[in-house]
């Protein structure tokens, strides 16, 4: 892995802010139910945009409401190459396992999208030399919540890749990102296939660990890689992309979650706090108090636990307007001995 930048982590505010942020902010928008029409909702960063008329599903959505299918789609970057051990240079394979809310069987076609509904999409970032499913366990929480969770594989940075993982293509993996996202934006709203009508195209976060967390930071923030349609980020022990120019915040970036183990040794907490004191309001840092580097992502009880029910909660509250899930994320992440969540 790359070397972090080393800094003392810097004070946080104390959960009183998080508490007083509670009462300011719009807590309890019309819960939207299977059939309500569509209304008017607030963008984070500016005026008033059209919901789309299809309804969501219901408001503070638990996981486990959903069963979860599974597609993996062969995408292919034409515009942007890869080198393989030859030399030769071929267009840039984005591969994505697309995970999908489905019906649990209660009616007919179990196993199906549920009909009439948009679901937020969330694309997550898999670290280096590492592949997606090392994550299923969080990935399919998200699902079952209600959220379209799409990992694109890095053509250079995962085990298989020609000649092996490269660490130096991580500049461009931002480009990978914003490329899923467009095609799934895409295949949703087509007249037909297994994405159509799934997506709620207003409603997009970028999340990612380790290296795809700086991946994923990127899009949401830096000025010259920001993606508009990013409404939330959930940075899992990430970092700023150390091969590109200094990084800076642009404004008006989405709402940011940022996780940080304690005990990380891969990526320093000085490396989150260096991007996260930076960002501005709202954002919110969990910190995992021994954690390592990979295991509250992947194996790791009950601090694993503790990261499904947070960014959970944040993705409800930011991407489906839950008022009610900012007060779940509070308590959920403060667990004695095991997780601390401040707000900044």
């Amino acid at each position: 892995m790359l070397r972090r930048r080393a800094a003392a982590l810097t004070a946080l505010l104390v959960t009183i802010f998080l508490v007083g942020l509670l009462v300011t902010e719009q807590l309890s928008p019309a819960a939207r139910r299977p059939g309500a029409p569509g209304r008017p909702l607030t963008a984070s960063g500016g005026g008033a945009k059209q919901h789309p008329a299809r309804p969501r599903p219901a408001s503070a959505t638990p996981a486990g409401t959903y069963g979860i299918g599974t597609i993996t789609l062969h995408l292919v970057d034409h515009s942007r190459t890869i080198p393989l051990p030859s030399g030769q240079l071929v267009p840039r394979p984005v591969t994505t396992i697309v995970r999908f809310p489905t019906r649990r069987g209660h009616g007919s076609r179990p196993g199906s999208p549920p009909p009439d509904l948009l679901f937020p999409l969330i694309v997550f970032g898999h670290g280096f030399n590492i592949m997606p499913h090392a994550y299923a366990r969080l990935l399919a929480y998200w699902t079952s919540a209600g959220f379209v969770v799409a990992a694109p594989i890095f053509p250079r940075e995962n085990p298989d890749a020609p000649g092996g993982p490269n660490e130096t293509d991580l500049p461009n993996q931002p480009d990978d990102m914003r490329f899923v996202i467009s095609n799934l934006l895409r295949l949703s709203a087509r007249r037909s296939g297994p994405l159509h009508g799934l997506i709620d195209p207003h409603e997009v976060a970028v999340a990612g660990h380790s290296d795809g967390g700086d991946t994923a930071l990127a899009l949401a923030y830096d000025p010259t890689l920001r993606d508009p349609h990013l409404q939330a980020a959930v940075i899992l022990s990430g970092a700023e992309i150390p091969m590109l120019p200094a990084f800076t915040i642009a404004p008006g970036g989405p709402p940011l979650l940022a996780t940080q183990g304690t005990a990380d040794t891969v990526n320093l907490p000085s490396a989150t706090a260096a991007y996260f004191d930076t960002a501005a309001p709202p954002k919110y840092l969990l910190q995992l108090l021994g954690g390592t580097h990979m295991g509250p992502y992947a194996t790791d009880r009950p601090e694993l636990g503790v990261v499904e029910r947070v960014t959970t909660a944040f993705l409800q509250h930011y991407l489906d307007h839950d008022g009610p899930a900012l007060v779940a994320m509070l308590r959920a992440g403060h667990v004695a001995g095991v997780a601390q969540l401040t707000a900044g």
